[in-house]
C-alpha cells in the first residue's frame, strides 16, 4: 500500500512544549509553569461584545479579510501606540491567531530554497513554517551574554544570497528579550543594504516593562519591508477567542489574504465584534495586566538571587530564562526530575532550539500564590542537587 504521509511533514518534529503538559494533566498537585497563556479572564467589556453579538445574529460571514471596522480600529491603534501607519482595506488582515499570520505570510513570501533567518531561542512555529513553504531555515544561537538581542554582526555572518526573510521574534518567547531602538536602527540598515524583508511578530508588543515597544515597521525605509504580526491572545487575554492580524504592503497584504480565503474563509465572526472593543477601549484592562505580571517578574528575579541561579533580566513578554548549567544536567533532564520529584513544570530550553540546552522557560503568567509555592519547591529541589 502507497504511503499515504508528506515526508515533508512526517520529518517535522512535533512541539517539544506540550509532552511535559500532557502528563501534568494526570498529575494531582502539579504546578505548571509551562503554558503561555493569561491568568485572567477576557475583559468583561470585551465578553460582553461577544455576547451582543451573538445575540444580535451576528453569526455570518465577513468579508475573507475581517470586518472593517475591526481593521480600522487596528490601524488606527497602531498609529497611535506604534507610530506605523496602514490603510485598512489594503494592508490589513484579520486571521486565526498569529500563528496563521505567520504561516501564511511565510507561504505568501517564499519560493523553494528562499532562506529565511531565524534568531532562536524562539517561538516554536517559525521553524516549521518555514519548511511548510519550501523555505530553508538559517538559525542565529542567540547570546545570553547579549540579553538575547539580535546584533548586527551575527545577522550579517548569516545572510546569504538566496536569504529573502528576516525573522524578529521581540519581545521574545521563551526569553523576554527586546529590542530596543537604538538596536532596531542597526537591523534595518541592514535589511535596507541587503534588500531584505522582515516579519516582525509583536505578539508580545504591549507587555514591554522597560520603555514602550518599538516596531521596526516605524523606522524609515522599513514600512515596505515589513509584515507585522499581532493579536488579541496575549494583551486582551483572549487566548481562546482565536484572533489575530497582519499588517503588511498591499503586494504582499493581497496575496496572504488570497491563501486566507481559500483555506479559513474568515477569522470567527463573534470574536472579530469583541476584539473591536478591546482594541478600542482596552487601554485600562492592559495597563492592569502589565503592572500584575511587571509584579511577578520582579519577584522570580529576586528569587533567582535568591537561590544563585543566573537568570538575566527579561523586559518583555512574560517568561523569565534561568540557566541551569551549574547542575550538570540536560535541560530535559532538569525539567523531567523536577516534574517527577516536585511536580512542578517548567519547559526544557531546547524546545524552541538547540542553542536553548541549559536553559529553562518558566512562564509567570500565574498567581503570585502559585509562583510562591512552585519556586519553594523548585528550591527544594536544587537544595538536593548541590
Amino acid at each position: 500500500m502507497r504511503n499515504p504521509l508528506s515526508e515533508k511533514v512526517v520529518k517535522i518534529k512535533p512541539s517539544g512544549i506540550r509532552k511535559f503538559f500532557d502528563v501534568v494533566n494526570e498529575m494531582p498537585d502539579a504546578i505548571s509553569l509551562g503554558v503561555g497563556e493569561p491568568d485572567f479572564d477576557t475583559p468583561w467589556h470585551v465578553r460582553d461584545e461577544g455576547i451582543y453579538a451573538l445575540e444580535k445574529g451576528k453569526t455570518f460571514y465577513t468579508s475573507n479579510a475581517g470586518l472593517l471596522e475591526l481593521r480600522e480600529e487596528i490601524c488606527k491603534y497602531y498609529t497611535r501606540k506604534f507610530h506605523a501607519t496602514y490603510d485598512p482595506a489594503k494592508e490589513c488582515l484579520i486571521t486565526v491567531g498569529g500563528s496563521e499570520g505567520i504561516d501564511i505570510g511565510l507561504r505568501a513570501m517564499l519560493d523553494p530554497g528562499d532562506e529565511v533567518i531565524i534568531p532562536e531561542p524562539c517561538y516554536v512555529s517559525y521553524l516549521p513554517c518555514v519548511e511548510l513553504a519550501d523555505g530553508v531555515p538559517v538559525r542565529i544561537p542567540l547570546q545570553a551574554e547579549n540579553e538575547f538581542r539580535l546584533t548586527p554582526e551575527e545577522l550579517e555572518a548569516a545572510i546569504t544570497e538566496k536569504t529573502k526573510v528576516v525573522i524578529l521574534p521581540f519581545p521574545n518567547n521563551p526569553t523576554g528579550a527586546i529590542m530596543e531602538r537604538e538596536d532596531l536602527e542597526k537591523i534595518a540598515k541592514i535589511i535596507i543594504d541587503h534588500d531584505l524583508y522582515v516579519m516582525s511578530d509583536e505578539i508580545y508588543a504591549e507587555l514591554s516593562y522597560k520603555d514602550k515597544h518599538v516596531s521596526i515597521a516605524s523606522l524609515p525605509g522599513m514600512r515596505d519591508r515589513t509584515i507585522v504580526i499581532n493579536g488579541f491572545s496575549k494583551a486582551y487575554a483572549m487566548t481562546g477567542w482565536r484572533l489575530g492580524y497582519a499588517l503588511a504592503p498591499e503586494i504582499i497584504c493581497t496575496q496572504m489574504t488570497k491563501i486566507h480565503q481559500f483555506a479559513i474563509m474568515c477569522a470567527p465572526t463573534n470574536s472579530q465584534y469583541a476584539a473591536i472593543d478591546a482594541v478600542r477601549d482596552g487601554d485600562k484592562d492592559i495597563e492592569m495586566m502589565v503592572r500584575a505580571y511587571d509584579q511577578r517578574r520582579k519577584f522570580l528575579m529576586q528569587t533567582f538571587r535568591e537561590m544563585d541561579i543566573e537568570c538575566f533580566e527579561p523586559f518583555g513578554a512574560f517568561y523569565v530564562f534561568p540557566c541551569i548549567k551549574q547542575f550538570g544536567m540536560t535541560s530535559e533532564e532538569f525539567a523531567t526530575r523536577l516534574l517527577m520529584e516536585e511536580k512542578v513544570a517548567v519547559v526544557p530550553g531546547t524546545a524552541f532550539g538547540d542553542c536553548g540546552e541549559g536553559f529553562l522557560r518558566i512562564s509567570y503568567a500565574y498567581s503570585i500564590e502559585e509562583l510562591k509555592e512552585a519556586m519553594g519547591r523548585i528550591k527544594h529541589f536544587i537544595s538536593n542537587l548541590r
